[in-house]
């Protein structure tokens, strides 16, 4: 009966993740389709190449807002199989113009897990739902008139334990160092983005871990992107063997018009090239849905 409902809930998010995603891309078909017979004009390409650029740089100038689906297959202990696990995230990229050389950029990310393996303290394997807990970056980063192309940043990130239950957050008070270091080309960016948090409060165990995203976004005519967006993490408190979740993937976008908002849509499938053993996932599909604003904070000029 259990696994019936977790494949009912799977069945409805996958079917949910796919029809919106071959909604998007079905649309960007039939609009290619349409520019071959009706050239498309040269500067709404080279906007909407813009934008897409903007969408996958993590120090955009404008705001993004960033929602993010992830559906990852974990795998049990004990050799008892995959579970299906959802974890929505809500993650806004906000620059604030400082002067007309230095931006500060913000990025929060607020989780939500659903249908999460859990281990009980007799060994039992539990799903439960809860809020995670929140990670906060802020960083100070140079503009074009300073650094060109590059992309340059740093600052604190911090974590704060927001986790509705402390299975599924780590109840310590978390701090560290945050930097960005990447290069926009006319039509690709590339970039790493670590974070390293030290545990400094709470009543959870002591935390030491990185997180470390990777990536290459080459633009496509018509608003089409494809590239490569992972997020590499190192628990560097666990046991040798489990320290280290390393995935590898593939990601196709598209840039759509919402009125007269664009909005990115990017899909990626992920494989953990190197992963624990226990409560650790071995796919992911990843819905990213970002829609792009200006910057609503700032000086002017």
């Amino acid at each position: 009966m259990l696994f019936a409902i977790q494949l009912a809930r799977f069945i409805t998010r996958a079917v949910l993740v796919v029809a919106l995603t071959f909604a998007c891309l079905n649309s960007g078909i039939a609009q290619a389709q349409e520019l071959v017979a009706h050239e498309q004009p040269a500067a709404e390409n080279d906007s909407a190449a813009e934008a897409s650029k903007q969408a996958a740089n993590p120090l955009a100038s404008v705001w993004l807002m960033q929602i993010q689906q992830n559906t990852d297959w974990i795998g049990m202990p004990a050799n008892n199989g995959n579970r299906v696990q959802s974890n929505l995230q809500f993650q806004p990229l906000m620059s604030i113009k400082l002067t007309d050389g230095w931006s500060l950029v913000t990025r929060p990310v607020l989780q939500l897990f659903d249908n999460t393996p859990v281990q009980d303290q007799i060994g039992q394997a539990h799903r439960m739902t809860a809020f995670g807990d929140t990670a906060v970056a802020l960083a100070l980063s140079p503009g074009h008139r300073l650094v060109g192309n590059w992309l340059l940043a740093a600052g604190p990130t911090f974590i704060v334990p927001t986790a509705t239950d402390s299975r599924i957050g780590q109840n310590k008070w978390q701090v560290g160092p945050a930097a960005a270091v990447g290069y926009t080309g006319k039509n690709f960016v590339t970039y790493v983005f670590p974070q390293q948090w030290f545990s400094v409060g709470g009543e959870g165990r002591r935390t030491r871990q990185m997180s470390l995203i990777y990536a290459f976004v080459r633009t496509l005519p018509n608003g089409w992107t494809v590239g490569t967006n992972p997020n590499m993490f190192v628990d560097w408190e666990a046991s040798r063997g489990n320290k280290v979740s390393f995935p590898v993937g593939l990601q196709v976008g598209k840039l759509r018009k919402i009125g007269p908002m664009p909005v990115k849509f990017d899909l990626q499938v992920q494989y953990y090239a190197v992963r624990p053993q226990v409560y650790s996932p071995k796919w992911n599909l990843q819905l990213q849905i970002t829609p792009i604003l200006p910057a609503l904070i700032g000086r002017k000029g």
